[in-house]
Parts: structure tokens; C-alpha cells; sequence
């Protein structure tokens, strides 16, 4: 378990994010939502020590500082695909996706066992196997998506944060991605926190959703909790129109545009 506790984040002098907390729990996916600007990135970023805290705590196991951990244990512990990452020349797909070991090698990138099976085993599962020994400057940027979500997975960590992971994905790879982290969340125990744009891949996806506005948390629970018609309205500027169907209480959420409103 990841938890953050009023958490207060800035850029140069100016707070972007005030008070917010998040617990990302084992076993459950954590969805963080709201506008642009709202502050999702900054605190997963915060969340990962990527971006330093002017205030609040991120605690590992309700009792471990996580941000005073070595790097290398924090990193055998969490991981974050941010939204943006290079494209180094001439390095393999399969190079790229074994950089997430560095945290268990010594030297000369000795001292890790596992190293083989888990570089294999994200590869797998992420599609890219069979393009192992292709450059990374030469793939697709769906494709690079991908290995780089692979290189996450090769960490082994018990917590992984993605930022914004089905950008440049076409519809059948993002909801592989979806089924990837419920898969991680449900059978292998993994707390996921993920930055999405999408209301519905949200609902579908979530044990809980964090709603972000102006840089606050606006609500938390479960997704028929927070994606609200009122809430989400509030929250983006826009009507939101939601449904809730069966027994399961499935969130189903339609933004409704001007031309929509004028029967276009």
C-alpha cells in the first residue's frame, strides 16, 4: 500500500496542489481524474519522488517514509510509466524493457537472477516479444507505449503508477493496457494508480477514483460515488450526463457538447 497525506505540491513558489491525500491499496485499481491543470500528474509524479513535496508524507506499508528510502529500495518497491519518455537510438526493444531490473543488478549489471524470466515475462505480456531485437527509434508510438509500459512490469514492484498509459494506443491496445492493470490488481496483487482522461474506461476499470479540481481532491470512492452527474459537471465545466445500469451499478458517463445540447 502507497498512501499520501495533505500532500502540498508547487512550481516555483506556486501551489498547484493543496491537502491532498491518496491511498493506493494492494490488490485494487486507483483511478485519478480531473481537468487539465487539476493536478493529476503532479501528484502521481509526487507519488513516484519524481517531483519533490513542500508538505504532507507518502508512506509505504502505513509505517515506511517512502520518501526517505534509498533509491534503489524505493525502486525495487514502486514504479511510474510517466507520460512522456525518450527514444534512445539504436537500442533494442529488449534492452529498453531490461532497464527496469537496474534496480537488482550490482555492477556490470550482475546479481539478478530473475532478471531473464521477468524481462521475458513483461514482454509477453505486453505484446512486444516478438519485436525483442527491433531499434525503439523505429516502432510506432503506440508501439513504443508499450515497451516502455513493459520495462515498468520487468521491475517487479508491488506498486505501479502509470501516467496517462492508452495515449497514442488504438482502441484494441487500450483495452489490453485496461485488462493489464486489472490483471495486475486482481491476480497478482499489485496497487495500481493510473492518470485517465476517459469517464468510461475509468468506470470500467476502478476499484476507487480520485476526482481532482483546481488542484484539490473534489471526491473519493467508488466509481458510482464519485462520477456523479453534479461532480463531474462541477469538475470539468461541461454537462455530464451518467447512467447507472444493473446490479452491478456499471457507470456509464456522456459529456454533452453545445451542438449536442442544440439537437446537432
Amino acid at each position: 500500500m502507497l498512501t499520501g497525506n495533505g500532500l502540498r505540491i508547487g512550481y516555483g513558489g506556486r501551489t498547484v496542489v493543496e491537502g491532498a491525500g491518496i491511498r493506493l491499496r494492494a490488490g485494487e485499481v486507483t483511478v485519478l481524474l480531473g481537468p487539465n491543470g487539476s493536478g493529476k500528474s503532479t501528484l502521481l509524479r509526487t507519488l513516484a519522488r519524481l517531483h519533490r513535496a513542500d508538505g504532507g508524507t507518502v508512506v509505504l506499508e502505513d509505517e515506511v517514509d517512502a520518501l526517505g528510502l534509498p533509491a534503489r529500495e524505493f525502486a525495487r518497491q514502486v514504479t511510474l510509466l510517466p507520460q512522456s519518455r525518450p527514444a534512445p537510438v539504436g537500442v533494442t526493444v529488449r534492452d529498453v524493457v531490461g532497464y527496469g531490473r537496474h534496480p537488482y543488478r550490482g555492477r556490470w549489471r550482475g546479481g539478478d537472477p530473475d532478471g531473464a524470466r521477468a524481462i521475458e515475462r513483461a514482454m509477453r505480456v505486453t505484446g512486444v516479444a516478438g519485436m525483442a531485437e527491433r531499434p525503439v527509434d523505429e516502432l510506432s508510438g503506440g508501439e513504443a507505449q508499450r515497451v516502455w509500459l513493459a520495462a515498468c512490469l520487468a521491475q517487479d514492484t508491488g506498486v505501479v503508477l502509470l501516467d496517462e498509459p492508452t495515449t497514442f494506443l488504438d482502441l484494441r491496445y487500450q483495452i489490453e493496457i485496461l485488462d493489464l492493470m486489472r490483471e495486475l490488481a486482481t491476480e497478482h496483487g499489485v496497487a495500481v494508480g493510473v492518470v485517465l482522461h476517459d469517464l468510461n474506461q475509468a468506470a470500467a476499470v476502478a476499484d476507487h477514483v480520485v476526482l481532482l479540481s483546481g488542484g484539490a481532491v473534489a471526491a473519493a470512492g467508488t466509481p458510482a460515488e464519485v462520477l456523479t452527474s453534479e461532480r463531474l459537471t462541477a469538475a470539468y465545466g461541461i454537462r455530464v450526463e451518467v447512467e447507472v445500469r444493473g446490479g452491478a451499478g456499471q457507470v456509464t458517463c456522456r459529456p454533452v457538447g453545445r451542438l449536442v445540447s442544440a439537437g446537432y
